[in-house]
């Protein structure tokens, strides 16, 4: 059985492979010992905190496969992104100019250096082992955090963000940052993402020009990639986009993969999920398959499960799944199918 779980201290090594599996660009996932023990440092102080609204939390979660205690992917929540430094995007947007004389108005689409999205909450660090990719536990490792912040609602912001990596071909080049980054930097596409999962992205940010970038300047290479997904980010962009996400204006720095944006109010794991009393049961008659999980805090687990669910009614899992859970008989569980 597969469940998700807070990280913990043990799980560093573990941890490093994942970081080494995963896609360039997901920069929250460094593939450096000191920096991941730092974070894991981090998500377990965050877990632990009485925080009551939110601030510079970050939560970090595992899948861990129980049978072979192997850790098969990972996924984060940061509470406030831009919390101690801005969180810098570029913002796509047209810039109107008008000719009274010749009686002629032009809008032209522009890149904006901002960091509009402070304050939202951030869900980051996605990453899942290649044979579970486009499985119920792909939905698992990306929807069960938003179970969570259901659970715990005064700890994260009204409005929930996320970035999905955008494209680069198989040799690591990226046609947009070799268009635009590189020529302020003078590093490789991947090179500068190493650096900012090793740091941070505003040591970089505030290198970029402080006026805008005429999309139209730029090669056809570079203005196709503006909102263009990698392949392999394809599947974190669908299981969102089926919460209710939706794109807006702003892109990513480095990549141009888009952002993807909802309130809190129109997330359909958060509102739709329905809340249940356990009842264990030595056997079940599924007809059907929920995502569920606890709402506790530290303790927090999650998994997928065949369940033969009712309104309003006690939920019957088996011993096993109380086990993975950590519940017991009356223990409320949130689910929602899948």
């Amino acid at each position: 059985m597969l469940v998700l779980r807070p990280v913990e201290q043990t799980d560093l090594t573990q941890l490093q492979q994942l970081a080494r599996d995963s896609l360039v660009g997901v920069t929250s996932l460094p593939d450096d010992s000191e920096r991941l023990r730092e974070k894991i440092a981090g998500s377990c102080a965050s877990f632990a905190s009485d925080a009551k609204a939110h601030g510079p939390e970050n939560y970090f979660f595992v899948l861990e496969d129980l049978d072979s205690q192997r850790l098969v992917g990972c996924s984060e929540i940061l509470a406030t992104a831009g919390f101690d430094e801005p969180f810098y995007s570029l913002r796509n947007r047209h810039f109107t100019s008008a000719s009274r004389e010749l009686n002629i108005e032009h809008g032209v689409p522009a890149l904006s250096l901002c960091h509009d999205l402070n304050d939202h909450t951030l869900l980051r660090g996605f990453h899942i082992d290649a044979a579970l990719v486009r499985t119920p536990f792909s939905e698992l490792l990306s929807r069960a955090r938003l179970l969570f912040i259901a659970a715990h609602a005064p700890r994260f912001a009204e409005a929930v963000i996320t970035e999905i990596v955008g494209y680069s071909d198989e040799n690591g080049q990226s046609p947009f940052w070799d268009a635009l980054g590189k020529h302020f930097f003078d590093l490789p596409y991947v090179e500068a993402e190493r650096l900012c999962g090793m740091q941070s992205r505003a040591f970089l940010a505030e290198l970029f020009p402080q006026y805008p970038i005429y999309v139209p300047m730029l090669p056809q290479a570079a203005r196709d990639c503006i909102g263009r997904i990698h392949p392999d980010g394809q599947e974190a962009f669908d299981i969102l986009e089926r919460e209710g996400f939706e794109t807006n204006s702003y892109i990513d720095l480095f990549d141009a993969g888009p952002t993807l944006y909802a309130r809190t109010t129109n997330i359909h794991s958060i509102v739709r999920s329905q809340i249940a009393p356990v009842q264990q049961q030595p056997h079940i008659d599924a007809r059907g398959r929920y995502l569920l999980s606890n709402d506790a805090l530290h303790g927090f687990r999650a998994i997928v499960a065949e369940l033969d669910y009712q309104p309003d009614q006690p939920l019957s899992l088996t011993p096993a799944m109380c086990a993975a859970l950590n519940v017991t008989n009356g223990s409320p569980i949130r689910l929602i199918a899948l």
